[in-house]
């Protein structure tokens, strides 16, 4: 069901700039259209760089899309393959719940592409919320 959000996160990780963590991210946010947006992580010397789940956000937000329907999420060291699940840290996950809605999915990729599924509140079960 993901094999094609798969392949598209794994061409976005070689796309990361992670000269600090030397941790590669790929990402691809599906929306309920059906439209893809890829991600990576961006590291600065500064404070905060941007996670790829961030990113594909950001790229999916300004261009006016609203509903989103999962994202997939792979990550491994510089140089090699991803070898398990890559859990989006908790800034991503406050984030994210901003956006979606209770339906959707994030979706993180095993060592042999298989994939575990989780809804925000899975991994955000007390978000913080108006």
């Amino acid at each position: 069901m993901y094999k094609e959000d798969i392949e598209l996160a794994k061409k976005a990780r070689l796309n990361a700039c992670s000269p600090y963590s030397n941790f590669e991210v790929g990402t691809a946010l599906r929306t309920k259209s059906g439209k893809v947006y890829t991600g990576c992580n961006i590291e600065n010397h500064g404070i905060q760089g941007i996670c790829g789940e961030r990113t594909a956000f950001a790229k999916a937000l300004s261009e006016g899309e609203r509903e989103f329907k999962s994202i997939t999420i792979v990550g491994a060291k510089k140089n090699e393959e991803p070898k398990g699940k890559c859990m989006p840290c908790g800034y991503c996950r406050q984030f994210m719940s901003e956006y979606v809605d209770k339906d959707f999915k994030i979706v993180v990729v095993n060592e042999d592409d298989s994939v575990e599924e989780y809804t925000i509140e899975d991994l955000l079960p007390h978000s913080f919320d108006f």
